[in-house]
């Protein structure tokens, strides 16, 4: 969708972020069928790559494994420690469904980056503090709240200001920056790229004068050198959520705190 008008020029907004409801419905959207997509492709993609592996692997063989040990040894293992492999799975799934939706944003059939709806960059969240609480849980028992709430060496007194001090920063900042930055970072990502198309568009197409019209040719030259700079800036976010991900599984499985 371009956003221009007769006789004008419209700046692309957050209305092109916003999609009808399919089919009839308010809730089938272009994101959430990318998200599904994206879930199916994850799913069957790790399954076929984990059959009839191979001595010497193929080129598709070569890349997975590639994945799956930068993930194993710059994220599991160096972030979590020897019991890494429980969340091994976990944090390979996760990279690669991020990383796939947010490079929707330059692949020709979609051009839009699913987490730049905040929506779906919330559900990841979710799913992510579930994991690490539950991860907690798991590991101390009811003694878990202790243990996210109360430092040690925090002495009774302090109680009163260190709970709520703790509790935001485990069950409320941590899932608010984790979710605000892979938005904010593939929304303005993506609108930039949409400045630099309509603007370019708009200028070839519509503007009178050849400097115009050059000046068109450019953006949108430059737009198709930050499509390649967001396909690196997704891989980043991708693997930034990724490593916060052990992270807080980390902080919740240790015996310290």
């Amino acid at each position: 969708m371009i956003p221009m008008q007769e006789g004008g020029y419209t700046a692309p907004g957050v209305e092109d972020f916003q999609f009808p409801g399919l089919f009839g419905t308010d809730w089938i959207t272009k994101p959430m069928i990318q998200a599904v997509i994206a879930a199916v492709i994850v799913i069957v993609m790790w399954v076929v790559a984990s059959r009839r592996l191979k001595t010497v692997p193929s080129k598709g063989q070569y890349l997975m494994e590639l994945i799956y040990e930068f993930i194993r040894n710059s994220v599991g293992r160096d972030i979590l420690g020897p019991g890494f492999r429980p969340y091994l799975g976990l944090l390979v799934g996760l990279f690669t469904y991020i990383l796939l939706n947010n490079w929707f944003g330059e692949l020709f059939l979609f051009m839009f980056p699913t987490m730049s709806n905040i929506g779906y960059a919330w559900g990841a969240v979710v799913l992510v503090l579930f994991i690490y609480v539950s991860a907690g849980f798991r590991r101390h028992g009811i003694g878990y709240l202790r243990k996210a709430l109360i430092p040690e060496g925090v002495p009774w007194y302090l109680y009163p200001i260190i709970i709520p001090v703790e509790f935001l920063s485990n069950f409320v900042t941590r899932p608010l920056t984790l979710g605000v930055r892979l938005f904010a970072n593939m929304f303005a990502g993506h609108l930039t790229i949409i400045v630099f198309v309509v603007g370019g568009t708009y200028l070839l197409t519509q503007a009178d004068g050849l400097v115009l019209n050059a000046g068109g040719v450019i953006s949108l030259l430059f737009s198709l050198v930050m499509m390649l700079f967001e396909l690196f800036i997704g891989a980043l976010q991708a693997y930034i959520f990724t490593i916060l991900t052990a992270q807080y599984i980390s902080s919740s499985i240790s015996e310290s705190h």
